[in-house]
């Protein structure tokens, strides 16, 4: 029964997917049904987690599909946090995109269904929790740069129809973008320990170092960002490639078997 909550989800998703690709053309129009779309798909999603949660006893997502199920309602969760403001809405031309084919994803690995017999422990669940929200946080990082590098194109060849949209400044976009990855990157580290400690030795695999090659790469980048040793235009190309990273990282973790 609680799998019907997918469908609201996936459609509200869907809307503001599309209509964000309409949100050159018109702003207006285009980002009030994007963010209705993104309110109303989240708020189903957020249905569908309690439903999960009432349903199983232990921890509802520690399959690869729920937890990808729990990491696009996390997604779609921070970027509402600037999504609603006008400025930062073309950002949505990343993200809801993105979350829509991982809810199918989800849907389709089953980790949108109701019972499950998964029973792991709370500190294996709490490290699949911080993980997954680290992730979330720098896929949104990576969106924020993303953005970044799109206007600063757009500037360079002189677009003038760039400053119609009312985006955020430059050096807003690359405060907030480095912002967010420190934030993730503290949630990450936190999830990375908390992983250690509840794994036996031998559980040190192929997935978890890929992980922590992950954590340096973003560490390295945020570093360097702070001697001044980078410009902020390679930062952000940093930040879109961790994020490319990211995504083929997450397949691979340990909550995802």
């Amino acid at each position: 029964m609680a799998e019907l909550l997918v469908w609201p989800a996936l459609i509200g998703y869907g809307e503001a997917a599309f209509a964000y690709s309409g949100f050159l053309r018109s702003q207006g129009t285009s980002a009030r049904l994007g963010i209705w779309g993104v309110r109303i798909g989240w708020l189903a999603q957020t249905g569908l987690l309690v439903a999960q949660a009432l349903d199983t006893e232990g921890f509802p997502w520690g399959t690869w599909a729920g937890a990808l199920n729990l990491f696009v309602w996390l997604v779609v969760g921070a970027y509402l946090i600037w999504g609603c403001t006008p400025r930062y809405r073309l950002l949505g031309l990343v993200v809801m995109p993105f979350a829509s084919v991982l809810l199918v994803a989800a849907w389709a690995g089953g980790g949108t269904g109701g019972s499950t017999s998964d029973t792991a422990g709370g500190l294996l669940a709490l490290h699949v929790g911080l993980m997954l929200a680290g992730f979330a946080g720098l896929t949104l990082a990576g969106g924020l740069a993303g953005l970044y590098l799109w206007q600063g194109r757009r500037l360079k060849r002189r677009d003038t129809g760039v400053l119609r949209l009312r985006l955020p400044p430059l050096e807003t976009l690359d405060r907030l973008s480095a912002r967010t990855a420190l934030i993730s990157l503290v949630i990450l580290t936190t999830g990375i320990a908390a992983g250690l400690a509840s794994f036996d030795r031998g559980d040190f695999d192929i997935p978890m170092a890929t992980t922590i090659a992950v954590w340096a790469l973003y560490a390295a980048g945020l570093l360097l960002r702070r001697e001044g040793r980078i410009q902020a235009r390679r930062f952000a190309v940093l930040l879109v490639y961790g994020f490319a990273l990211v995504v083929v990282v997450l397949p691979l973790t340990h909550f995802a078997s």
